[in-house]
């Protein structure tokens, strides 16, 4: 098994990945040519040694809901594999339709009024994220750190559950 010191390595000698530190001393890795949607390869890499990569594009790979296998036992060799095939995988997406989109003016334009619905949420330990609309997504941030990005409230509300964190009651 590799320590986090190992995987980290591992992963920051992925020149087309970019880390992104999360709450509670974990790591993101983001692969922003992703040709798909998902950008996160590395999801919650913590310091005990545990993680996540995705292979949600992948056969033969046993994944959570969310298309993410824990990586806590992996050897050198099986992280670097998984991770090769994932790049791959997410480098082309044959589903792909080029989309030319019709901004309309500003005359055309009606305000959007959104409830606000973030704000600040809190686990056992005292750790606080905050939630809040941000450029059409949800986005928790751990700090000034963005940590996730959800496209609808009620993601966002079940990742920070999972998470251990709850909205912080109104005094």
């Amino acid at each position: 098994m590799l320590n986090v010191e190992q995987k980290l390595e591992i992963l920051e000698s992925y020149p087309q990945l970019q880390r992104k530190n999360v709450s509670l001393g974990r790591v993101n890795f983001h692969y922003e040519d992703s040709a798909y949607e998902k950008k996160i390869v590395a999801l919650h890499i913590h310091p005990n040694g545990n993680g996540y990569i995705y292979a949600g594009l992948l056969p033969n790979y046993e994944t959570d809901a969310k298309g993410f296998v824990n990586v806590r036992d992996y050897s050198e060799a099986d992280l670097r594999t998984l991770l090769d095939a994932t790049l791959k995988a997410m480098s082309h997406n044959p589903d792909a339709v080029e989309v030319t989109e019709n901004v309309p003016s500003p005359k055309e334009s009606a305000p959007v009024i959104l409830s606000s619905g973030g704000g600040i949420w809190i686990n056992e330990d005292g750790h606080t994220l905050t939630l809040k609309y941000d450029n059409d997504m949800w986005c928790v941030y751990a700090g000034s750190e963005l940590e996730m990005a959800f496209e609808s409230r009620g993601e966002a509300g079940e990742y920070l559950e999972e998470e251990g964190f709850k909205p912080q009651t109104q005094a």
